[in-house]
């Protein structure tokens, strides 16, 4: 579906919602509390639109959960909503293992990274949250970690995806923990979930388009060029 002037339909109301609920967060509008639960709907049936897995609208299907969760206020929405997240990130990781490169070192050294990151984080915010939240806090933030690095065995923008939704998620837990917020932390803990849900949507999309185009999984554009040229090469009739 396209709009009257030949733009694809979903990702102009994609963008239209986020901007929306951005504007009104900002506003402090109640239009916030409508456009929220809408956006991860949209992106969902924008991958399925592209032939995507289903797989991967499911896990922002269940982002879309966790964000109406999360509106309710209270511990038990906050865990409902934590293990909806939860849930995506389980679909991520199938995923990102699914079509992602095998690890290396360069993937141990990320691992390293992000465990030290959790391992510090978690120790921050540990004394700041109540008693009934640390331990699914720290047990979902690590799932968290783990989605973030197995999306680094995937193309660029899955990665850069699971890194902002690092970001986003840590931001929220300050919160929980009473940590002081900066101005409009809501509009940067969405600026940050939205570009997260977005980059991951479009970055396991194309790896699972390459994938069933019989290129490997993960390797950048440039490398799929080259790919493409060197078979493309080896099928001319020899002199």
């Amino acid at each position: 579906m396209r709009t009257s002037r030949g733009l694809p339909l979903l990702p102009v109301l994609f963008g239209a919602v986020a901007l929306a609920h951005l504007g009104a967060l900002l506003a402090g509008s109640s239009v916030a509390l409508v456009t929220k639960p809408a956006l991860m709907p949209l992106l969902a049936a924008y991958v399925l639109t592209r032939g995507g897995p289903r797989l991967l609208a499911a896990a922002l299907l269940f982002g879309c959960g966790g964000d109406t969760l999360l509106q309710v206020g209270g511990d038990l929405p906050f865990l409902l909503g934590m293990a909806s997240f939860a849930a995506g990130h389980g679909c991520y990781l199938v995923l990102c293992s699914r079509h992602g490169r095998p690890g290396g070192a360069r993937t141990r050294r990320l691992a390293a990274g992000y465990g030290a990151a959790w391992l510090v984080t978690v120790a921050l915010l540990w004394p700041g949250l109540e008693a009934g939240l640390r331990v699914p806090v720290a047990l979902y933030s690590l799932l968290l970690v783990t989605m973030a690095l197995c999306a680094t065995r995937t193309l660029p923008l899955a990665a850069a995806g699971g890194a902002l939704f690092v970001v986003s998620d840590t931001l929220i837990a300050t919160g929980v923990a009473g940590w002081p917020q900066a101005p409009a932390a809501q509009f940067w803990v969405m600026l940050t979930y939205i570009g997260a849900q977005l980059l991951l949507a479009e970055g396991l999309l194309r790896s699972a388009r390459a994938e069933g185009a019989g290129l490997p999984p993960g390797p950048s554009s440039g490398d799929r060029g080259r790919q493409r040229t060197a078979s493309r090469a080896s099928t001319m009739p020899k002199p």
